[in-house]
């Protein structure tokens, strides 16, 4: 039986912090992710519309441009691009409808995995209904 999915989904990780990175793209590949990561949201913002990948995971708390103002500039230019918000603080309200999806830092080990399966799942099936539909 030959599947539809690519054979590897990839995920562009953006935090401002090398620990997280690391973390975040030890723990993606080992569930079969391809990961690309970032280490600014300038840095992410240039991959997001240069790279094809899957979703997108970024932090909140980064210096020079926050997690609320790159989900806008990211939409903007790939608004079929899946974002996950990952924040080990608060975040403001009016953030939360730019993203699809809001992660904890403290949840990461349990939750990032399958939230990002249920997203790219999501995004696969909104690009097939569109092809059926078209």
């Amino acid at each position: 039986m030959t599947s539809t999915f690519p054979s590897k989904r990839t995920i562009l990780c953006i935090d401002d912090d090398d620990a997280i990175l690391f973390y975040e793209k030890a723990l993606l590949e080992r569930s079969g992710y391809a990961v690309i990561t970032a280490a600014s949201a300038q840095q992410g913002l240039r991959l997001a519309t240069m790279c094809k990948c899957d979703a997108v995971l970024l932090d909140y708390e980064m210096p020079g441009m926050n997690g609320h103002e790159l989900a806008i500039e990211i939409k903007r230019v790939r608004p079929e691009l899946m974002i996950v918000l990952f924040s080990g603080g608060d975040v403001p309200a009016c953030t939360l409808p730019l993203v699809d999806a809001f992660l904890p830092k403290l949840e990461a080990s349990r939750q990032l995995v399958p939230v990002i399966a249920a997203l790219c799942r999501k995004a696969h099936d909104t690009k097939a209904d569109s092809k059926i539909s078209a």
